[in-house]
């Protein structure tokens, strides 16, 4: 089911155009211009029937949805990237890596990373008005993760319409393998350092995430919930940057440690 509200066939056509444009850049390894002209005469409604597109397509190929992202919750990386909003994308199991693993390059189109609080579900959350209450006692661990970012747009040149067309801009998702009960500290004061190479590139905390983490989670659920693609008992939800994101070429390796949570790390091995 797609979300844009215009009928018009011709509309349609064009955004599975977009599409597929999208996904050959993946398959092709290189990125391509902004589409967001493109997308200007249906917003963001076009721009997430563009994300919708291609999540159908890859489902029909197999690929498997294990969860959701939010994206653009630090005000740091909304500045760096020029936009005041969040968006979401969708997560398959085949982006899903693990502690110390590592990527190879060309693996993710313009590499950069960023720390995040990753929320492990027990629940399903199908409701648009879902409380906080409810959300926290959905949860079932938390884990130290780290998002490969990546953009299919040529030189990161993206407005809110480009990344949100192409997927909120994800690439893989590593996560921390000792789950933390979520009751075992406060998100919003827990500090994060990432180092790169083993020097300091980002420092930031649970409060630059919308406030909180489980605010972003809670927006993402309920928006979810609203579109009738609620979250389900077992995926993950990556709820948003904890500090700016930084470059991650071939060669790197990337660690970060968020209080409370421990220790993630990826390497960027080149070919």
């Amino acid at each position: 089911m797609t979300m844009f509200t215009e009928t018009a066939t011709a509309n349609m056509a064009d955004l599975a155009e977009l599409a597929k444009r999208l996904r050959d850049a993946e398959d092709n390894n290189m990125a391509i211009k902004p589409i967001r002209d493109e997308l200007a005469f249906g917003g963001i409604d076009a721009a997430y029937t563009v994300q919708q597109l291609n999540e159908d397509y890859w489902v029909s190929q197999g690929r498997r949805v294990v969860g959701r992202k939010i994206g653009l919750t630090s005000k740091a990386v909304q500045a760096q990237m020029g936009v005041d909003q969040p968006d979401f994308g969708v997560l398959f199991a085949d982006m899903c890596l693990a502690d110390g693993e590592s990527i190879v390059a060309g693996d993710v189109l313009q590499p950069r990373v960023e720390a995040e609080v990753a929320l492990v579900l027990k629940q399903d959350l199908p409701n648009p008005d879902t409380t906080m209450n409810e959300l926290l006692a959905a949860i079932d661990h938390l884990l130290p993760s780290i998002e490969i970012v990546g953009s299919r747009i040529n030189n990161w040149d993206i407005s809110i319409l480009d990344t949100i067309a192409d997927n909120a801009s994800c690439g893989r998702i590593v996560s921390g393998t000792v789950p933390v009960l979520p009751s075992a500290l406060d998100l919003g004061a827990a500090g994060m350092v990432m180092e790169v190479n083993g020097k300091v590139a980002s420092v930031g905390s649970g409060a630059a995430c919308l406030g909180h983490p489980y605010r972003a989670a809670l927006w993402l659920v309920r928006r979810m919930a609203g579109l009738g693609r609620p979250v389900r008992a077992g995926e993950i939800l990556m709820s948003g940057a904890l500090g700016p994101m930084v470059n991650f070429p071939p060669g790197a390796n990337a660690l970060v440690t968020i209080q409370g949570l421990g220790q993630v790390r990826i390497t960027h091995e080149e070919k």
